[in-house]
């Protein structure tokens, strides 16, 4: 694994490594005294302002949309990854998965087209409120004849 490389996103899209930061800790977990010398756990960031001219502004305002939880103050979309104990391992992992959510981010969503209910449909639901209407109607308190 060679680093800093460039992301291929597809045949037409390519993230060249001056756009991503890349920062090591130590990562939580079980691992015994490994743990505790070995900074395997990996922070990502894309700057998505500087990607907008590869990627495009749409793509960089689906990405803020759909994950906006995982933009930072700076405006960067982060992928932190720590399930290996490889640091590598843990790149790609990270690598991986920022490519997948710019990859899904390329298909614009599909449009809603609102529907009518059907006649069928509109039956039921009246019919199903006229029935439940019955129920509570027979629960009244019987009048007594005076």
């Amino acid at each position: 694994m060679t680093w800093p490389r460039e992301i291929k996103i597809d045949s037409r899209r390519i993230l060249p490594p001056r756009l991503f930061t890349l920062r090591f800790a130590r990562s939580g977990g079980p691992g015994g005294q490994n743990v505790n010398k070995v900074a395997s756990k990996v922070d990502l960031r894309l700057n998505l302002a500087a990607a907008t001219e590869i990627l495009g502004s749409d793509v960089v305002k689906r990405l803020r949309h759909k994950f906006g939880s995982r933009i930072d103050s700076d405006g960067n979309l982060q992928i932190v990854s720590s399930e290996h104990r490889e640091q590598s391992r843990n790149i790609e992992a990270a690598l991986t998965r920022i490519v997948a959510m710019i990859r899904h981010s390329l298909r614009p969503p599909k449009q809603r087209r609102p529907t009518r209910p059907t006649r069928a449909s509109r039956e039921r639901r009246l019919t199903s409120k006229r029935r439940r209407g019955d129920v509570k109607n027979s629960r009244e308190r019987v009048k007594e004849d005076d």
